[in-house]
């Protein structure tokens, strides 16, 4: 099975300790580092402004995994630096233009992922999946970090994962967010998920084990084991 991969959730890094996450994120070559921008409108939550995206964007060239939790999604990408080598999530729910941000993302050479809450049937999106590069699951409700993951999610992924063989989109990659431990990224990547959102639960959680140790022990169970 194709390796998956990491995207670290800076809204869960500690600031005092942020050039020593992008140095072990740079060792590690970690894959992404995810970007939550909340509007406190469509989610009842603010992050991450645009000053603190701009400066962490000339701190590393690891690439950004943009998640636009707001309203108005196409007018509020523009206010973000987006490269090519990034990937750009926005959400479906409350969204009239999603044809128009599908467009300004590849304008901008990034890959196009489709977010959806924990509620909503991801058959709605039926109409996009020839253009986009992905679908990101939401696997709590949108807003804060620290939240249990909802159970019915984890089969939610192995349903998505099975429609997209079935109907031969399996260039489409299922990220996951919410909640994501070593344990569970392990029983994720069996129903078919390959990019996960590590935050408060793995990555940035007050354990014993560095940084490096639980990159690596993350790695292992999505499937860099050889």
């Amino acid at each position: 099975m194709k390796k998956g991969k990491i995207s670290a959730s800076m809204m869960c890094a500690d600031l005092d300790k942020i050039f020593y996450y992008l140095a072990e994120f740079k060792k590690a070559n970690l894959d992404f580092l995810h970007i939550d921008v909340m509007d406190g409108s469509f989610v009842p939550n603010l992050a991450l402004g645009t000053d603190y995206v701009r400066s962490l964007r000339r701190s590393t060239d690891v690439p950004f995994d943009f998640h636009f939790l707001v309203n108005e999604p196409l007018t509020k990408m523009a206010w973000f630096d987006i490269r090519p080598g990034d990937q750009v999530a926005f959400h479906f729910e409350n969204n009239q233009k999603v044809n128009d941000c599908i467009e300004y993302v590849k304008e901008k050479k990034a890959k196009v992922f489709i977010a959806i809450n924990p509620e909503t049937d991801f058959h709605l999106l039926d109409a996009y999946l020839d253009k986009i590069d992905g679908v990101l699951v939401m696997m709590v409700s949108p807003g804060f970090a620290g939240q249990k993951m909802l159970p019915f999610t984890v089969n939610k992924v192995g349903q998505l994962h099975e429609y997209l063989l079935k109907n031969k989109y399996t260039n489409i990659e299922i990220e996951v967010d919410g909640n994501i431990s070593i344990e569970k990224a392990k029983a994720l990547y069996q129903k078919g998920a390959r990019i996960f959102v590590a935050g408060s639960s793995s990555l940035f959680k007050n354990s014993e084990a560095s940084l490096s140790e639980t990159i690596e022990q993350m790695h292992k169970v999505i499937g860099w084991q050889e």
